[in-house]
């Protein structure tokens, strides 16, 4: 009981461990993941199909990398960071925590279709009544949160701007000056008071996942049933998913981390990266507010099963590979400030 209450005590205030110490844990549960797949993978291969399973955990694992690049969830990743840095803290493991919500609900029916779960199909059959109402509850929860943190961010990218004009003008910049505290950062205190910490961003990608919202998630709960059909082990059928899981938690959490990182340069260094700060700030917060307005307008779409042109458009809208464009964004600002840094440096 002694050793348990310990566990529990560290788990509590593991925000009071180092920051590498704790980026070394977040790394370490990414890589027990891939050691889970691949344990699971052999095990289940040492009967018989082995060159099936592994091409087919191979495909989950690009479908995973993939399914990362989402805009909802670099949108939903990066918002969440820039308001943990914000508030002063290091916000390590906002991608796991968000990735690991998110897949466990294709963990959940990884294995409800191993178990032989008739159910998991009325799920995944589009137009079904079990699919529009999980569909509804991912995409009502991923607008309404993506629009609070793109409105929040987007209020403190209003206020860095102005800090921008006022430090051009010769006045002095603290980093106090560039915390978000109008009117829209007092409304949605409350609202977001529950994301406190990066864990809680668990709950919010769970919820996300709720609406198997794209084709790679789709496809992946198929081929487990095809292959489960084809005499795959079980054993060898739940490392698919759990390969899945082990792909997207490391590409979301690099992506959080990279964020962090970008964000506390331009945050806690207001003299140097204020500039900076609002470019990434806008961005960020413009990528939310543009999913929220897609996933909205496409849950009002079919919630009320309207027949306007503007709801229809957006429910029907495929951003495909636009999360990449918006990682190339950051990328390129990022760039750009420290090349133009260097050269400041050396005139």
């Amino acid at each position: 009981m002694t050793a348990l209450a310990n566990i529990a005590t560290l788990y509590r205030d593991r925000e009071t461990l180092p920051f590498r110490t704790r980026l070394l844990a977040t790394f370490g549960a990414v890589a027990a993941l891939h050691i889970a797949a691949v344990v699971l993978l052999v095990a289940g291969s040492a009967t018989a199909g082995a060159p099936l399973a592994l091409g087919l955990v191979l495909t989950a694992y690009v479908a995973g990398v993939k399914h990362s690049y989402d805009w909802d969830h670099i949108a939903a990743i990066d918002n969440s960071t820039r308001k943990f840095v914000a508030q002063r803290k290091d916000p390590v493991s906002v991608g796991f925590a968000f990735s690991l919500g998110h897949s466990s609900v294709v963990v959940l029916a990884g294995l409800l279709v191993v178990a032989g779960a008739a159910v998991i199909g009325q799920f995944m059959e589009d137009g079904t009544t079990g699919n529009h109402v999980l569909g509804l509850i991912g995409s009502g929860v991923s607008g309404l949160f993506l629009l609070a943190m793109g409105l929040f961010n987007g209020s403190a990218f209003v206020r860095a701007s102005q800090v921008y004009r006022s430090a051009r003008g010769g006045a002095a910049i603290r980093e106090e000056d560039l915390e978000s505290t109008g009117f829209v950062a007092r409304l949605l205190s409350k609202p977001l008071s529950a994301v406190q910490r990066p864990r809680n961003i668990y709950v919010i990608g769970f919820l996300f996942g709720l609406g198997f919202d794209t084709a790679t998630t789709i496809g992946l709960l198929v081929v487990t049933t095809a292959a489960s059909l084809a005499g795959v082990s079980p054993l060898a059928l739940m490392a698919l998913p759990l390969a899945f899981t082990a792909a997207m938690t490391l590409c979301d959490t690099v992506n959080g981390v990279a964020m962090m990182r970008m964000y506390r340069s331009a945050i806690h260094n207001p003299q140097r990266r204020l500039g900076f700060n609002a470019v990434v700030t806008g961005i960020s917060a413009l990528s939310a507010l543009f999913i929220a307005a897609v996933t909205l307008g496409g849950f009002a779409n079919a919630a009320f099963d309207l027949g306007d042109p503007l709801t229809t458009w957006l429910g029907k809208l495929d951003l495909g590979e636009a999360g990449l464009l918006l990682v190339a964004a950051f990328i390129g600002v990022w760039a750009l400030t420290a090349a133009r840094n260097r050269l400041q440096r050396e005139g």
